[in-house]
């Protein structure tokens, strides 16, 4: 049995099945399609997308109306993920990238068993895999097979994160439910190729973290390197200035990138090293239950973190 049969296996009876009784037959609201059948037109309310707006019967009614569509429950998924060196980090036994190996495999598992087709682009410092769109079982395998093996950073610099999103919009065709799966560590601003994908598809940041990049513990002198650009240095956790330093570069770096999401109005969901994936995929239900609500009506038109 490979390694990806081996991880999708435990998945399935660690995760999945228990994933299926916590859903209750709310699949359907948390998985919606594009809709593609006009059936009826009425006033805008607060809470509709302004990319639903009917101009031409706007124009005429001197109010703003909206077009309403018979779903299409079928849909596809993206899956965008960073394969970087700085997902590789994890304080504990587990890295960014284990959580983000287990999470995506459980996720695409969950659609494609449901008939939705998955497709993947996974990147570091340009698109390391390409996955086509489809469904099934040996599909899921091959995905969860190409994130087991990253390639990670094969040159000294940071990841640019916007190139690869706007590489990536070009590649997604139809309108999608798109998973930008990051620590969003980038050498460029991101927020507006999010924003440009959020625009046409249906987006949803996972951002893995970890304990220890938010504060040091006092472990004395310790040796430190960046694991995008090499760079190297030793530090001394034991001075209390340099770990509120410290802090305080992770609370603003924190509140720069809560604001791209905002600015980008995608939903976001936070990946603990800490978490198990089920905790994190049932958070993610929740998130969507509450942007949606039980009738599939999004009540919340910003960003919203788990």
């Amino acid at each position: 049995m490979t390694d990806s049969e081996q991880l999708l296996k435990r998945l399935e009876w660690r995760v999945l099945r228990r994933l299926d009784g916590l859903l209750h037959g709310d699949y359907r609201t948390l998985f919606r399609g594009a809709g593609i059948d006009l059936a009826d037109l009425r006033e805008y309310q607060t809470h509709d997308d302004v990319r639903h707006i009917d101009w031409n019967v706007t124009a005429r009614m001197g109010t703003p109306y909206v077009r309403e569509f018979l779903e299409d429950r079928d849909l596809t998924a993206w899956f965008l993920v960073d394969v970087s060196a700085s997902m590789m980090f994890g304080s504990g036994e587990r890295t960014k990238h284990d959580c983000v190996v287990e999470f995506a495999t459980a996720l695409a598992s969950c659609l494609s068993a449901r008939g939705n087709r998955i497709g993947a682009l996974l990147f570091n410092q340009d698109v390391q895999a390409w996955l086509p769109a489809r469904s099934g079982r040996a599909h899921v395998l091959q995905f969860a097979k190409k994130l087991l093996v990253p390639a990670g950073n094969t040159s000294a610099a940071n990841t640019d994160l916007s190139l690869f999103l706007e590489r990536s919009a070009q590649a997604i065709k139809r309108r999608s439910l798109v998973f930008v799966v990051s620590d969003f560590m980038s050498a460029t601003p991101w927020d507006r190729a999010l924003g440009q994908i959020a625009m046409r598809n249906e987006v949803i940041a996972v951002r893995p973290v970890d304990p220890l990049e938010a504060a040091l513990p006092n472990l004395g002198m310790v040796y430190m390197a960046d694991p995008e650009t090499g760079e190297q240095l030793w530090v001394d956790t034991a001075s209390a200035a340099f770990r509120k330093r410290f802090e305080a570069l992770n609370e603003e770096t924190e509140t720069r990138v809560n604001q791209g999401f905002a600015r980008a109005g995608v939903d976001v969901i936070e990946l603990s090293t800490n978490d198990d994936v089920l905790a994190t995929l049932t958070r993610f239900a929740l998130l969507r239950k509450r942007r949606f609500g039980h009738a599939g009506v999004r009540t919340n038109p910003v960003g919203v973190a788990a």
